[in-house]
């Protein structure tokens, strides 16, 4: 009766350590999708940002407070605000200029050879109201890589 019992405790106890490594073997050698990234000036890698720079060189537009509604495979889309320098008289010396705006990143494609990284390769901005002089309704950008 006792080796009965003792046998029933291995075998349960092998089979509990056993089952989680093949379940992890299992889904390790299933393919995943890539993962989708937004770049930035400094060239890392980014999911769901609160903030994107957009002008690199000087800073003088960037988007902030973005709130993402959906990041998928295909595209990504959020609310935030585009801030915006009106460089009157000149940048130094402009005031920065906060707008509504709908933002959306498309165009995945895969980033510097890594095949678990695509980053979205455009941006759209898409102003639903006021929007900084001299500026379309929507704007899109080609984004680095």
């Amino acid at each position: 009766m006792a080796k009965t019992a003792i046998l029933v405790c291995a075998g349960t106890a092998l089979a509990a350590i056993a089952a989680p490594s093949s379940a992890s073997a299992s889904a390790n050698s299933r393919p995943q999708s890539p993962n989708r990234v937004v770049v930035d000036c400094f060239f890392h890698a980014q999911v769901r940002p609160a903030s994107f720079l957009i002008a690199c060189a000087d800073g003088n537009n960037y988007l902030s407070n973005l709130r993402w509604s959906q990041w998928g495979p295909d595209a990504a889309t959020a609310t935030g605000q585009d801030v915006v320098n009106d460089c009157k008289p000149y940048c130094a010396a402009g005031k920065f200029h906060s707008y509504p705006a709908q933002i959306r990143l498309d165009r995945a494609r895969q980033w510097n050879g890594k095949s678990r990284e695509w980053q979205y390769g455009r941006l759209t901005v898409n102003y639903p109201g006021a929007r900084p002089a001299d500026t379309p309704q929507t704007m899109t950008y080609n984004l680095w890589s």
